[in-house]
């Protein structure tokens, strides 16, 4: 079942939401909890968001679940969220493959902990036939060090036309370029996730921690989403942009 806003009429397409997942460390110190007890929470909202995703006409999520900058973290919280990460991708791989859900990780892979690498293998060559939806981690990711990454490996003309260089640097066309941008903690900036392919994202900004992150803010979100295309008129060509 897919939810009907109304208003889908005008986005013949399955929609790419990005989500910068703020928040975690700020619910748990507002509730005198460990840092710990707060990303456990917010794992829970990455749960409820992905199983809810599809019927909301979502085929690409790309989570932010851990920035370059992240590493600066005291090195007892990193070493607590790479368990954490490692316990999610391996708990969750048997409920994905029967969601039909795929997931991929970008980013950057050597400095993750070996064990983590190989869950991310592990869960990626299993659920690399889901058709449901492609959610994307982003871990160690930054989305200057992507584009400086992808402006390297650049060989020719053809990759650097928007498609080109899109597929070179997402592995997706212009045409699934982030349609939705939301922000929790009532934070206002992208923090250097997905610059590239959020050009002509319409950006919305909740004040909810994300472990607080219900189905029902998707929701308002998507709503937020439509109602933006519909003043504007029409939809920019990306591609052609």
């Amino acid at each position: 079942m897919t939810i009907n806003f109304g208003l889908q009429s005008t986005l013949q397409r399955k929609l790419h939401v990005a989500i910068i997942m703020d928040g975690n460390r700020r619910w748990a110190t507002n509730r005198n909890l460990p840092k710990s007890v707060g990303h456990d929470a917010g794992v829970l909202a990455v749960r409820r968001t992905v199983w809810a995703a599809p019927d909301y006409g979502i085929g690409t999520l790309t989570l932010y679940a851990f920035s370059t900058e992240n590493w600066n973290r005291p090195k007892h919280e990193v070493a607590a969220l790479m368990r954490m990460l490692r316990r999610f991708l391996v708990s969750h791989t048997r409920d994905l493959v029967r969601h039909g859900i795929r997931l991929t990780v970008i980013g950057r892979r050597d400095r993750l902990p070996a064990d983590v690498v190989e869950a991310v293998d592990l869960v990626e060559a299993e659920t690399a036939g889901g058709t449901a939806l492609h959610v994307r981690v982003a871990l160690d990711y930054s989305g200057r060090d992507a584009i400086l990454e992808a402006a390297r490996r650049a060989t020719g003309p053809s990759d650097f036309t928007a498609d080109g260089f899109s597929r070179l640097l997402t592995g997706l066309t212009a045409e699934q370029d982030v349609d939705l941008m939301i922000r929790t903690s009532g934070e206002k900036r992208l923090s250097d996730f997905l610059l590239w392919e959020s050009a002509y994202a319409e950006l919305f900004f909740l004040d909810k921690n994300w472990p607080d992150f219900e189905e029902g803010d998707l929701a308002a979100a998507l709503r937020f989403f439509y109602e933006s295309r519909r003043r504007a008129g029409r939809l920019p060509e990306k591609t052609a942009a």
